[in-house]
């Protein structure tokens, strides 16, 4: 991937380049680092091939005829339109491993039993911590998860290790998939309204049962007058 020197830096020279069809960036080595701008064009063909993200790009800078094995090390897009806005490559030995993220790809979901029965599969970890030669780190790590059953869990102690690549996170902490229930939605009970109505047989609170007179006053039917 050809690239030329960018004279000027700032805000408003990336801007004239964007309008021009480059990409500004950097490119770190070991002690210095160099601007440069790039075209839009060969910077997608370089990042969209095989390896994707991880490539390895021999970046050959303006007037120079050797080539500096390099690799993507972080890039910002435009919000709206999606396109690369600026790239930071770091250059590489061949010889030496690197350290690097590589996505996680779930295969044979839809023949999993546990998916059959209506189970959930979720995958906690959708990105793994690995360290490589710079030419084998992979573009994504598949993780075969077709025999899980209901409530089993796969963890990346399960997954066969590759040649070349070290996993540096943790083998029994780090979940890859799970799959799980489905929730079931509990209908709520109605709740009993306690009425103001008391035992059968009593009176209400306040208030005389039937045939008795109230405090303080006789019964009519057995009140007798004094001669």
């Amino acid at each position: 991937m050809e690239v030329k020197d960018r004279g000027q830096l700032g805000s408003s020279e990336s801007r004239r380049l964007r309008k021009q069809g480059f990409v500004p960036g950097v490119l770190y080595g070991k002690t210095t680092a160099r601007a440069f701008a790039v075209g839009e064009r060969e910077l997608r063909a370089a990042l969209t091939g095989p390896s994707g993200l991880h490539a390895v790009l021999d970046v050959v800078l303006e007037g120079q005829s050797s080539a500096h094995p390099s690799i993507l090390k972080e890039y910002q897009r435009d919000p709206v339109r999606g396109h690369v806005r600026h790239i930071d490559l770091q250059e590489v030995r061949l010889d030496v491993a690197i350290q690097s993220t590589v996505q996680v790809h779930l295969v044979g979901a839809e023949v999993a039993p546990g998916v059959k029965e209506g189970g959930v599969l979720s995958a906690p970890t959708t990105a793994l911590n690995v360290e490589a030669l710079p030419m084998e780190v992979p573009e994504s790590i598949d993780a075969d998860v077709s025999a899980m059953e209901m409530g089993d869990t796969l963890r990346l102690e399960d997954i066969p290790t590759l040649e070349g690549v070290v996993f540096l996170d943790d083998p029994h902490e780090t979940v890859i998939a799970t799959v799980t229930a489905p929730m079931r939605e509990v209908e709520p009970e109605p709740e009993e309204i306690e009425g103001e109505e008391g035992e059968p047989g009593e009176a209400p609170e306040g208030e005389a049962a039937a045939g008795e007179a109230p405090e303080g006053e006789a019964s009519a039917d057995s009140s007798d007058t004094e001669g």
